[in-house]
């Protein structure tokens, strides 16, 4: 069966936020403030423009989403055809509450981790207006945290 490209973008586009998620902060902050709209904002860039449920989100056995543990980190579905640095989990997206401000926007805006790496593929680079940015990292720290 072939993958259709954007298939394929937003799995790439995904996993590169698991591994954004799955790393570790050095301090936190204040997160950032937001109202409704931002975060339904945020919301709507995450999961009908990102995908990102894609690979953050386990599967149930029909192959659905598994909505009782929405956004709580999954085993990416795929590997590259050739050999490459490879994120084989998407993280929880829940993480993003353990970014400091700062940290978080430069992810979102500058495709950079705390760690001054770009994410491993599959997950993008993201380059976010600043005000999407916040409206995303709104609406992923309102995500409840992860179940063991």
């Amino acid at each position: 069966m072939h993958t259709p490209p954007s298939l394929l973008l937003a799995a790439i586009t995904l996993m590169s936020l698991i591994h954004l998620v799955g790393c570790q902060p050095e301090q936190k902050t204040t997160p950032l403030a937001a109202d409704a709209s931002m975060r339904e904002l945020g919301r709507h860039l995450v999961e009908d423009i990102g995908l990102c449920a894609d690979c953050h989100t386990p599967r149930l056995s029909t192959g659905e989403l598994d909505r009782t543990r929405w956004m709580q980190g999954a085993p990416i579905g795929f590997n590259p055809v050739a050999p490459m640095p490879w994120a084989p989990l998407a993280p929880p997206l829940s993480i993003i509450a353990a970014y400091t401000d700062d940290q978080a926007m430069k992810l979102f805006t500058q495709g950079i981790k705390h760690t001054g790496q770009p994410p491993l593929p599959p997950m993008p680079s993201y380059r976010f207006t600043e005000d999407e940015a916040r409206a995303v990292i709104s609406y992923l720290r309102a995500l409840p945290a992860t179940n063991p």
